[in-house]
């Protein structure tokens, strides 16, 4: 719950005991937490909800490729080949197998480490529309909510805003925690009791209801950032028993860096069915497609989930492959084909994959509000809808009650001391989220060494005198 209230919402006997000392201490840290995230919950707020429904969204601003012809489809080689007409340079990355006869086709063109959409008549072989991937306004809003379109440096930000939501909505909790039998102001908000009530309680009761939903969500969000992901996909990459392609990314970086090799195309001219025909302009256009004609029927035949790209070999998989990349990733299918003989090699589901993957293949989906929509869906916005209440509510806590010439902290006691539980659990804390724990530790060098040492500083951020701190 990140509030920012002002001292005058501190019960008047705080100084009176250890136990309330502690109270003030966390209440401390979770006035600077929400202090800093309060931005970033109101964007990755707006932007999630955008995205839960990119399957509703996405459909409406692509409605007029939905029915373009009514003619009988030209082979699928044929259709690539006009698709790379369109993109000087660019080879194969992935043909999207059609869900209807009259809908345009989807080719993804690849063109070092960009991936480029085109949308094909599959009748006429007429090009449609060329877009790049991370132009379209859904992937915007993925690396909007993702990195802030700062790219690695953006990931590392929301991560560490992440980490603070984290610390900010368990520190809440325990502020909220009920130490009356009272429900009012627990479980119900008191709407008789004056205005500033009803803000303290429009503030902690949604927060305890939407609490865990958002950790929830920080928690199975934290898999695609780049310093915690990173560290994931290594630990991955090394314990791993058996090889299998990570199915999330981890930053437009590490997007960049796959598709520049599912565009490299693999080079093996012995093969039968394997040539390298140049383009108009003597460039390379990439292997004999011949082979997708071959491959679509018995894809077609596996009923994946949609969408469904099938992709010529590459430095990135040595053979023709095929896979369902549904937003409900347990329905997500992985097939290894035979482009010389169109037959299927391998089939790998969901359920076969990894335990860890499958672990964060369920979290995703839920992160994405694809797992059991709608009601998944409904469960994102209530919960994006509550950390903007928990924003707005704890903004005007603050500037009611904000004192002159203070940020409006709950003042530092002198004399009290870190309890050892508190102690371990924010160590345990700073260990699982290193981002959280490194700027833990600045934060409390900084108010040691440097901001205590000032009168002014000191009088703003509500610290302890450096003469007063306790001895270590």
């Amino acid at each position: 719950m990140n509030a920012i209230p002002a001292m005058a919402d501190l019960p008047k006997a705080t100084t009176t005991t250890r136990r309330q000392q502690i109270y003030r201490l966390i209440w401390r840290w979770h006035f600077y937490a929400g202090l800093f995230c309060l931005p970033f919950i109101v964007w990755l707020s707006i932007t999630g909800m955008i995205y839960l429904f990119k399957p509703q969204i996405e459909p409406l601003l692509e409605r007029q490729y939905a029915h373009v012809t009514t003619g009988t489809s030209q082979p699928a080689s044929a259709q690539v080949v006009a698709a790379l007409k369109a993109v000087p340079g660019g080879v194969l990355n992935a043909y999207e197998l059609p869900t209807s006869r009259d809908a345009a086709t989807r080719v993804l063109v690849g063109k070092g480490p960009e991936i480029i959409r085109v949308f094909v008549d599959p009748s006429s072989l007429r090009v449609l529309h060329v877009v790049g991937e991370s132009d379209r306004f859904m992937r915007v809003i993925f690396y909007l909510h993702g990195e802030l379109l700062l790219g690695t440096a953006g990931s590392m930000l929301v991560e560490l805003a992440a980490s603070w939501t984290i610390l900010m909505l368990l520190s809440g909790l325990y502020l909220w925690w009920p130490r009356t039998r009272h429900l009012g102001g627990v479980l119900y908000p008191r709407l008789r009791h004056g205005s500033r009530t009803f803000w303290r309680d429009m503030h902690a009761v949604t927060g305890v209801w939407v609490s865990c939903f958002a950790l929830f969500l920080l928690v199975s969000g934290l898999p695609w950032s780049k310093s915690w992901g990173g560290m994931l996909h290594t630990l991955r990459q090394t314990y791993a028993s058996t090889v299998t392609t990570q199915d999330w990314s981890i930053g437009s970086a590490h997007d960049r860096a796959i598709a520049a090799l599912q565009n490299a195309p693999a080079r093996a001219p012995s093969m039968p069915g394997m040539t390298m025909p140049g383009d108009a302009d003597g460039g390379l256009i990439g292997m004999d497609y011949s082979a997708l004609d071959r491959l679509v029927p018995t894809v077609t035949a596996q009923k994946l989930a949609p969408p469904i790209l099938i992709s010529p070999p590459s430095k990135f998989a040595p053979t023709w492959a095929a896979r369902s990349d549904a937003g409900d990733r347990p329905l997500r299918v992985d097939l290894v084909l035979d482009g010389a003989t169109g037959t299927m090699v391998s089939r790998t589901a969901f359920s076969q994959r990894p335990l860890l993957d499958r672990i964060i293949g369920y979290g995703v989906a839920i992160h994405e509000g694809q797992l059991f929509p709608p009601l998944n869906q409904i469960l994102g916005v209530f919960t994006a809808l509550g950390m903007l209440t928990l924003s707005s509510s704890a903004v005007v806590l603050w500037w009611r009650r904000r004192p002159t010439g203070s940020i409006g902290a709950p003042p530092a006691h002198a004399g009290v001391r870190y309890p050892f539980v508190m102690i371990g659990l924010l160590v345990l804390l700073g260990l699982l989220l290193p981002l959280l724990g490194a700027t833990m530790l600045i934060v409390l060098l900084l108010e040691r060494l440097v901001l205590n040492r000032f009168a002014t500083a000191r009088q703003f951020l509500g610290l302890a005198s450096a003469s007063n701190l306790p001895a270590d």
